[in-house]
């Protein structure tokens, strides 16, 4: 006999860790975020960076830290307006 699986909806791909069910999306976002922090620290020269007017001497991970969170806060809005439509 043969099911009809047309009709079943199908879940997120998940992965069992340490007896967790987890999501690939999930470890695919905690192996980015520790490549990212791993980056980020591995960065720490000084560095000019130039603001229209102003010219600012910062550390490069506060560069790279700022823009990995406007970059998430991007990420995020866009996300939202998607799932809203």
């Amino acid at each position: 006999m043969r099911q009809n699986t047309a009709n079943k909806p199908h879940g997120p791909s998940t992965l069992t860790v340490k007896g967790r069910d987890m999501r690939v999306r999930t470890i695919g976002f905690v192996i980015l975020a520790a490549l990212a922090i791993w980056f980020i620290a591995a960065n720490t020269g000084s560095i000019t960076v130039r603001l229209w007017i102003p010219t600012v001497t910062l550390p490069l991970w506060i560069v790279l830290t700022v823009t990995l969170l406007v970059g998430i806060v991007l990420g995020l809005f866009i996300a939202r307006r998607r799932a809203q439509r």
